[in-house]
C-alpha cells in the first residue's frame, strides 16, 4: 500500500511539476488589477516565486515601481515610446540589466520564453488572446485570467492545449470556483472534463448583479461611467467594472465555463448573489450542490492557482461566518441585464457570433467610457454586430483575427447612429 501511495505522488509531481525549486513567472498585464493582486501574493512568498518577466501596454510609472521592487529579468511594453520611457528611468536607478522591448511581437517572445515556467494570463481583452495562446503551445503552466481568450477562439484555444503539455487553470473567481469543487480527476482534465460521468448535473455561475441590481430597467440609459465603474464589491478596472454593471462579463464567463469545463450551454445556470460570497457552485446528480466560499478578493483565486495542487497564504481575511451578511439569491432579470442573454444566446450560435460580441462589446464599452454613447446602446451594438457575422465560419486563428479585426469595425462604423458627442474612438488599440 505504501509502494502505492508513492507511486501516486511521484505521478503527481511529475504531472503538476511540484518541487521545490521557486516557480519562474511571467505575468502578462502585470499592472492592471490581475497583474497588482498576484505581485501582493508573491511578495508574501519570496522563497516560492521568482518574478522573470513583466508587460504591460503603456503604464510606464507603474512597471518602473514593480521593476524597483521584484528586479525581473525582462520587460516588455507594448507601446514603443513608453518603453523608451522606461529605459531612462532603469538607467537612472543602474538596471541597465532588465532588458526592455516594445511592440506584440515582443509580448509574444516573452510568453514562451524557455527561462519561464509560469505565466499569469492576465492582459485584458482580446488583446490576450495570442500571448496567451503562445504559452499554451510552449507548455507552459498557464493562469488564466484572460477570459477572452476562450471566448474568441474556443475549440481553437482547447485543441492547442489538448496537444501541448500545458496546464490550465483558471483565474476568474468564477471558474477557480468550479474548479475547486469539482472531483480531482476533473480537474486534471480542463477543457476534457466529463462531469457527468462524475455524477455532476450542472454548473452555476454567481454574479452580484453589479452597482444597478436594485435599479429598474428604464432607469439605466442616464448611467454615467462613474456610476458604472462603482462596483459594490470588486475593485477592478473600468472595463471589466462596466463588463460587470451590464452583466457582460458574466456573459463571457458563461462562454468561457463552457469551454473550461466541456459542458453544454443549457448546463449553466446564473444566479445573482449580491454579497459574492459564494463565488458558484457544481450541482450533483444525488441532489448535493458544493460551493466554493470566501471574501471577494481576487488573491484568493491566484493563490489557489500559483500553488495548486498546495495551498499557501494568500493576505485574504477568513471568511467570519459570525459577521458575514445572510446569503441572498435572485433570478436574473433579463430586461435589465440584455448583455447576458446575448452571450448565452451566443454561446448556442457558435463561434463567429461569440467572437463578435467581445469585438463588439470592447469597442462599445470604450465609447461608453468616453461618454461618447449611452450605456443602453452597448447592448444595441452589440446585438447588431453579432447579427451581421453570426453566419461565418471560424476555423482556425487567422480567421478568428480576421473576424476580431472585421467586427470591431462594424462596430466603429455603426457608434454615429447612438452618439451623443463626436469623439474618436481607437479601433485598433484592442485589436488581436
Amino acid at each position: 500500500m505504501l509502494c502505492f501511495i508513492r507511486l501516486v505522488n511521484i505521478l503527481l509531481e511529475k504531472k503538476l511539476s511540484i518541487n521545490t525549486a521557486k516557480r519562474k513567472l511571467c505575468i502578462l498585464g502585470s499592472t492592471g488589477s490581475i497583474g497588482e493582486n498576484t505581485l501582493d501574493v508573491v511578495r508574501l512568498h519570496p522563497e516560492k516565486y521568482d518574478v522573470v518577466s513583466l508587460s504591460a501596454h503603456a503604464s510606464v510609472d507603474k512597471i518602473f515601481q514593480q521593476c524597483l521592487a521584484f528586479k525581473p529579468q525582462h520587460v516588455v511594453l507594448v507601446s514603443k515610446p513608453h518603453a523608451q520611457q522606461l529605459k531612462i528611468l532603469l538607467a537612472d536607478e543602474n538596471l541597465n540589466d532588465i532588458v526592455v522591448e516594445s511592440g506584440t511581437d515582443a509580448l509574444i517572445e516573452l510568453a514562451k520564453s524557455s527561462k519561464v515556467d509560469t505565466v499569469m494570463a492576465a492582459i485584458v481583452g482580446a488583446a490576450g488572446l495570442m500571448p496567451t495562446l503562445t504559452a499554451v503551445k510552449a507548455g507552459k503552466r498557464v493562469l488564466l485570467a484572460n477570459k477572452e481568450a476562450l471566448v474568441t477562439s474556443g475549440a481553437i484555444f482547447i485543441d492547442a492545449m489538448k496537444n501541448s503539455d500545458a496546464l490550465l487553470l483558471p483565474i476568474d473567481s468564477e471558474h477557480n470556483a468550479i474548479f475547486q469543487s469539482l472531483p480531482w480527476q476533473e480537474q486534471q482534465r480542463v477543457g476534457e472534463c466529463q462531469l457527468s460521468k462524475s455524477g455532476i448535473s450542472k454548473i452555476i455561475l454567481t454574479g452580484s448583479g453589479g452597482p444597478f441590481r436594485t435599479w429598474q430597467a428604464d432607469e439605466l440609459e442616464h448611467v454615467t461611467p462613474e456610476q458604472a465603474c462603482a462596483h459594490p464589491n470588486w475593485a477592478m478596472g473600468r472595463k471589466i467594472s462596466v463588463d460587470s454593471a451590464t452583466m457582460m462579463n458574466k456573459g463571457l464567463e458563461f462562454i468561457e465555463a463552457k469551454w473550461l469545463f466541456n459542458v453544454a450551454a443549457d448546463d449553466i445556470q446564473v444566479v445573482l448573489h449580491p454579497q459574492s460570497t459564494i463565488h458558484s457552485m457544481v450541482q450533483y446528480q444525488d441532489g448535493s450542490v458544493i460551493a466554493q466560499m470566501g471574501n471577494p478578493d481576487m488573491r484568493t483565486p491566484i493563490a489557489h492557482a500559483l500553488a495548486y495542487p498546495e495551498r499557501i497564504e494568500s493576505g485574504v481575511a477568513p471568511l467570519d461566518f459570525f459577521t458575514t451578511a445572510s446569503f441572498d439569491f435572485q433570478a436574473v432579470d433579463y430586461q435589465k441585464y440584455p448583455n447576458l442573454k446575448l452571450a448565452i444566446e451566443a454561446c448556442k450560435m457558435g463561434q463567429a457570433a461569440c467572437t463578435a460580441l467581445n469585438a463588439a462589446n470592447e469597442i462599445a464599452v470604450a465609447a461608453f467610457l468616453d461618454e461618447v454613447i449611452k450605456f443602453t446602446d452597448i447592448y444595441k451594438i452589440n446585438e447588431t454586430s453579432v447579427k451581421k457575422f453570426v453566419s461565418e465560419q471560424v476555423s482556425n486563428i487567422n480567421e478568428v483575427i480576421s473576424l476580431d479585426k472585421r467586427a470591431r469595425e462594424f462596430a466603429s462604423s455603426i457608434l454615429p447612429n447612438f452618439t451623443i458627442k463626436s469623439v474618436s474612438v481607437n479601433v485598433k488599440e484592442q485589436e488581436l
